[in-house]
């Protein structure tokens, strides 16, 4: 059996996989909704953005902190009291009528989701190496695109009973906590090292120019899906074709579909393409996706846009991915993937606002053409930056 089967006759790793379906949970389930909470609440489009600001806001403080502690403590200690938190605020939202306290309870799960998106990366990375950790990675990004098509698909039909029932998903995360608890055989980081000797090594992994760069690029990434993607592509799709929940959600799930089956290949795109050359072409389809978004007034240009999305999404999520968790070793990974999960959230939380800048001032076509500009930069940046580097 060859490694890129045998991966899949551990248990644990569907354990990952499944903490990465609720960690994608968060945002993908609700965006269909925000034109009918937009007429509920009575609010405006750059105001709906606070509902994804408002999530990911606490993973750009408490990151980094639940990566330490998950290095010193371990990593379900940190991971089950997560989904629970996780579950327990999402679910709550489902019963709130004022648009502040949505927020806060929005705030709360963003505590519970801060530290998922790094763990299950540290646990490929702690439980794999070679070509199986490629494989585990791309499997996990083609998850992760699974997620996000089903998402915004069952968001949309959920929609149609009303805008709360869209929250009653998240309860999913406490089952997976107690499963976590008894299911998870993974190995634990033995750290006996001083506070100083620990944060010196950290310190030395992260300060390399090819860190930087792939730090960057994925602030720009964020910036890319959760401002122009995410919060204005739905509203694309009602104000130029009027299209129901059920139409968004429907829509988004394709690209989805097309970066699940582009992430399931990236062993093999592995193979024939080194991983440098795979950020700067996924970040040219990018920039032409968002021209398209831009300036296409047709169900055919807007579909070549999202499957170009789609193809360099499934290409540079698992990639970088698995460039960095290949940089730690087992002792500082979750410090360092939980510092590349809150530059992720500073892209996930700046991005629909600063994207919502462009909308003000010119309409959605502004605010793609800002997301191919983002493009260019995250461009400019690997090339600048990213250079091979021997893994730890």
């Amino acid at each position: 059996m060859s490694g890129n089967q045998s991966i899949f006759k551990s248990r644990s790793l569907y354990i990952i996989f499944s903490t990465t379906l609720v960690a994608v949970m968060g945002v993908a389930s609700i965006t269909p909704a925000f034109p009918t909470i937009i007429k509920y609440f009575d609010i405006t489009a750059q105001q709906v953005g606070w509902l994804i600001a408002s999530f990911t806001l606490p993973g750009i403080f408490l990151t980094p902190v639940t990566g330490v502690l998950a290095d010193r403590l371990g990593r379900k200690i940190i991971l089950v009291p997560s989904l629970f938190i996780f579950g327990i605020a999402g679910l709550s939202c489902a019963f709130i009528r004022d648009y502040e306290w949505l927020l806060v309870l929005r705030f709360v799960q963003g505590v519970g989701a801060s530290s998922l998106a790094s763990i299950n990366i540290t646990l490929i990375g702690d439980m794999f190496s070679g070509e199986q950790r490629t494989s585990a990675m791309g499997y996990n990004a083609s998850v992760l695109s699974i997620g996000t098509a089903s998402y915004p698909a069952i968001g949309g039909l959920l929609t149609v009973f009303g805008w709360s029932y869209v929250f009653v998903l998240p309860v999913l995360a406490i089952p997976l906590g107690i499963w976590v608890i008894y299911g998870l055989n993974n190995p634990e980081p033995q750290n006996h090292r001083g506070l100083k000797e620990y944060f010196g090594n950290v310190w030395r992994t992260i300060n390399r120019p090819i860190v930087w760069g792939l730090f960057f690029a994925n602030i720009l990434l964020f910036v890319i899906l959760y401002g122009a993607y995410l919060t204005y592509f739905p509203l694309l799709l009602e104000n130029r074709f009027e299209a129901d929940s059920v139409i968004i959600g429907g829509t988004m799930s394709l690209m989805s579909m097309v970066t699940a089956l582009t992430s399931s290949q990236l062993f093999r795109i592995n193979k024939v393409i080194a991983p440098r050359q795979q950020l700067m072409i996924s970040t040219g389809l990018y920039f032409l996706s968002m021209l398209f978004l831009a300036f296409t007034m047709g169900w055919e240009g807007t579909l070549i846009a999202i499957v170009l999305f789609g193809l360099g999404h499934g290409i540079l999520i698992p990639s970088i991915q698995n460039m960095l968790v290949g940089l730690a070793s087992i002792q500082e990974r979750a410090a360092f993937m939980s510092l590349n999960a809150m530059v992720l959230r500073v892209g996930q939380t700046v991005g629909p606002l600063l994207i919502g800048i462009f909308y003000a001032l010119g309409g959605i076509s502004s605010a793609f053409i800002a997301g191919a500009g983002a493009a260019v930069l995250m461009f400019l940046l690997i090339v600048i930056l990213v250079r091979p580097a021997k893994e730890v």
